[in-house]
């Protein structure tokens, strides 16, 4: 059985932490990271912002990861093995359908690029308020350092933009009866095929973001069996 998983949301929202913690757990579990296809430099777009357009769709070779997601639909024990993942033997005369085979897509627009909607099973999108990724963002080191203005100037507004644009795109958004969690459900609708999302509370511990997915996921996963 394949289940593939975004993680989608706020840049320093703490996604790439979670999904590290994830796939040392998770049994034959690899990930596909979105920030490993940003186009070079030199192609990124200057905007009327005055910045590099590097938070939008376009800064990325959505081509490229589609490829590599379908690799990986096509034959996730090749996929693994070729990623350096220990793959677990099967058990003699078990049903290679009930094999479990996870795939974990993490980003900040995995849900504004509908070629991707259609392959997950298991959505989340972590979100924080402003000032905390504000502050996350100005202790992070990147390789393209960030110039002065870039995040109230383009990061944050793109943010919101793609955030608003997600949750008008046909997907209904309900809350949560469970307060102490502080998410939302949302229904994802590609194709008429409809998909579960959580908002999950990025200010949390990473031990209870952790603890409170990967229950998630396993629930989800005996209900599939």
């Amino acid at each position: 059985m394949k289940f593939i998983i975004g993680i989608g949301g706020v840049t320093n929202g703490g996604k790439t932490t979670l999904t590290g913690r994830l796939i040392k757990n998770l049994p034959n579990c690899c990930v596909v990271h979105q920030d490993d296809f940003f186009k070079p430099q030199d192609q990124i777009e200057l905007g009327e912002d005055g910045f590099k357009q590097w938070d939008v769709i376009t800064a990325l070779d959505m081509d490229a990861m589609v490829n590599t997601v379908k690799g990986w639909m096509e034959n996730p024990v090749k996929f693994a093995r070729s990623h350096g993942v220990t793959v677990s033997p099967a058990s003699d005369g078990s049903d290679p359908e009930r094999e479990i085979h996870i795939l974990i897509i993490e980003g900040f627009l995995l849900y504004n690029y509908k070629p991707l909607l259609d392959v997950y099973s298991k959505c989340y999108y972590v979100t924080i308020p402003y000032g905390e990724c504000k502050r996350r963002r100005s202790m992070r080191t990147y390789t393209v350092p960030d110039p002065p203005g870039l995040f109230d100037g383009h990061v944050w507004p793109m943010y919101l933009k793609h955030r608003l644009e997600m949750e008008n795109s046909g997907q209904d958004i309900r809350k949560s009866t469970n307060l102490a969690l502080k998410w939302h459900s949302v229904i994802c609708n590609s194709h008429a095929r409809f998909v579960s999302a959580e908002y999950l509370d990025g200010m949390r511990t990473k031990d209870e973001l952790y603890n409170q997915v990967y229950e998630d996921i396993q629930n989800s996963l005996l209900n599939v069996l």
